[in-house]
């Protein structure tokens, strides 16, 4: 499916859930596998379409915005950073679950430390090597299971899968951890990503199954400028 084919029938199938009247839950559910979720052992691939290839000597990794000590890092230097292991789970919005994830690379939190953020930030925009984006509230990205993963079940991740580096968010769906990850920016307001212009959930707690804007919310322009 070509890029354009996929982001059409992404958001028409956001769209579709507004106009039945989408809510989602109050209350959170307490089960392993959240409502309206799949489980499923294998690892479908969901991207725009551009898996861009990246050469490790070029690669970089920008951390800034409010903060107070900027940086760039380059491949070598992003992996002189102490590295974690963690095993999580992993839930699409488009309803399939993997459960016990094994990733490696560096925790978000030692990131956070570098860039020494300002008091003002409170919220992160993360940004992508194909050009996607996506928005966290800056909370929920200083869990000890956040990171931007360079590694899956011991092997270097692989482009299919977002390597070099991914950002990982287990608490929230899946969308929310930028493949391809290039940038980090710490703000003071929330900036709304790829899909959450078309229509997606800003806060996409899984237990809750917020996968789009609630109805009730104020309208989100669902065709923004195409050079998104």
């Amino acid at each position: 499916m070509s890029q354009a084919r996929y982001i059409e029938a992404k958001q028409k199938w956001a769209e579709k859930q507004q106009a039945r009247g989408f809510r989602p839950r109050a209350v959170a559910s307490s089960d392993r596998l959240p409502p309206g979720q799949k489980l499923t052992t294998s690892f479908p691939v969901l991207d725009l379409g551009v898996q861009p290839e990246i050469p490790l000597a070029e690669w970089r990794l920008s951390v800034g915005g409010l903060v107070e000590r900027p940086t760039t890092l380059t491949w070598d230097e992003f992996n002189a950073l102490p590295q974690v292991e963690d095993t999580s789970d992993f839930h699409c919005v488009t309803t399939w679950s993997r459960y016990d994830c094994r990733w490696s690379g560096v925790a978000f939190t030692k990131l956070y430390e570098l860039a020494q953020p300002k008091p003002e930030a409170r919220f992160v925009y993360f940004t992508s090597f194909d050009g996607y984006s996506t928005n966290v509230p800056l909370a929920a990205c200083l869990d000890d299971d956040v990171l931007v993963a360079t590694r899956f079940d011991g092997a270097p991740l692989t482009r299919e899968h977002g390597g070099p580096a991914r950002v990982i968010i287990p608490k929230l769906y899946a969308w929310k951890g930028a493949k391809f990850v290039s940038s980090i920016a710490f703000l003071a307001d929330d900036k709304p990503g790829f899909w959450e212009l078309r229509g997606y959930s800003d806060t996409a707690d899984p237990w809750k199954e917020e996968r789009y804007q609630d109805p009730s919310s104020p309208p989100v322009p669902l065709f923004p400028n195409p050079e998104v």
